[in-house]
C-alpha cells in the first residue's frame, strides 16, 4: 500500500518530482566535479569506488533512521520539522569526499519516501535535501582542501551560515509558493500560520527570516557540535577501513 501510495503521489506531482530530480542531479554533479578537481595526485581511488559505495550505504541507513525521528519546534508552524540526519552525511563527506555526503542525503530521502511516503507533496523532502546539501557541500569542500581540526571548525561555521541563508531564501522564493500551489492553499494562509506564532510575520520574506532561518541555524549548530564530538573518535576506524580496502 505504501508503494502504491508513493507512485500515486509521484503521478499527481510529476512536474515537481522532475524538478526535484534535476536539483538532485545538479548537486551530485557539482560534488563530483569539485571532488575530481581537489583530488590529490597521490589518491588513486575512484570517486565512486566499491568501498565508498558500501560505506555510503551504511551512513545512509543511519541518516534515514535519524530523519524519521524529526520533531516540531516552537518558533515555526508544525509542518516544519527539525532532524539530525545531516550528521552521518557530514561524517561521510569529511571521510570520503563531497560526493559521499550528497549521496547520503539523496539515499536518505529515497529510503524515507519508500518507508513513509510524503505528507508534503515532496516539498518537505526537497527542502530537506537542498538545505542539507547547503550545509554538507561547503563544509566538506573546505575540509577536503586542508584536513585539520581548525579547518573542520571553519568549514562547519561556513556551512551553518550557508544553510541559514540558502534555506531561508529557497523557502521564500520557491518552496513556500510551491507548497501553496500543490496544496491549493493561498500563500496568505501559510503566512498566517507563522503570524499565529510570531505577530511580526506579515509576508513570505519575514516568514522565512523569523520562522525558517532559526530552524536552519539551530540545525547547523547542533549538527556541527555533534560532528566535532564524534568525528575524531570515528576517524581511525574510517582510516583503517580505507587502508584495508587498498
Amino acid at each position: 500500500m505504501e508503494k502504491e501510495s508513493l507512485l500515486s503521489q509521484i503521478a499527481e506531482n510529476v512536474g515537481f518530482v522532475l524538478t526535484f530530480a534535476g536539483i538532485v542531479l545538479a548537486f551530485i554533479l557539482i560534488a563530483y566535479g569539485v571532488e575530481k578537481l581537489t583530488k590529490p595526485k597521490s589518491d588513486t581511488e575512484r570517486v565512486l569506488s566499491t568501498r565508498k559505495v558500501v560505506v555510503t550505504g551504511v551512513f545512509s541507513a543511519i541518516a534515514t533512521v535519524l530523519f524519521l525521528f524529526d520533531f516540531s519546534v516552537p518558533f515555526a508552524p508544525s509542518f516544519y520539522k527539525l532532524d539530525l540526519s545531516e550528521v552521518p552525511a557530514i561524517i561521510a563527506g569529511f571521510a570520503y569526499g563531497p560526493v559521499a555526503g550528497v549521496m547520503v542525503e539523496f539515499i536518505k530521502i529515497a529510503l524515507k519516501l519508500i518507508i513513509k511516503g510524503t505528507d508534503t507533496a515532496f516539498v518537505g523532502e526537497l527542502a530537506n535535501f537542498v538545505v542539507g546539501c547547503s550545509l554538507i557541500l561547503p563544509a566538506t569542500i573546505i575540509y577536503r582542501i586542508k584536513k585539520s581540526k581548525t579547518t573542520a571548525i571553519i568549514s562547519l561555521i561556513v556551512g551553518t551560515i550557508v544553510i541559514t541563508v540558502v534555506g531561508s531564501t529557497f523557502n521564500a522564493l520557491y518552496l513556500l509558493p510551491a507548497f501553496a500551489k500543490l496544496y491549493g492553499m493561498p500563500l496568505d494562509v501559510i503566512i498566517g500560520m507563522g503570524a499565529e506564532i510570531n505577530k511580526s510575520v506579515t509576508n513570505v520574506w519575514n516568514f522565512a527570516l523569523i520562522c525558517v532561518a532559526p530552524i536552519n541555524l539551530v540545525k547547523g549548530l547542533i549538527v556541527s557540535v555533534i560532528t566535532m564530538l564524534i568525528y575524531k573518535p570515528l576517524h581511525p576506524i574510517l582510516k583503517q577501513d580505507k587502508h584495508q580496502a587498498q
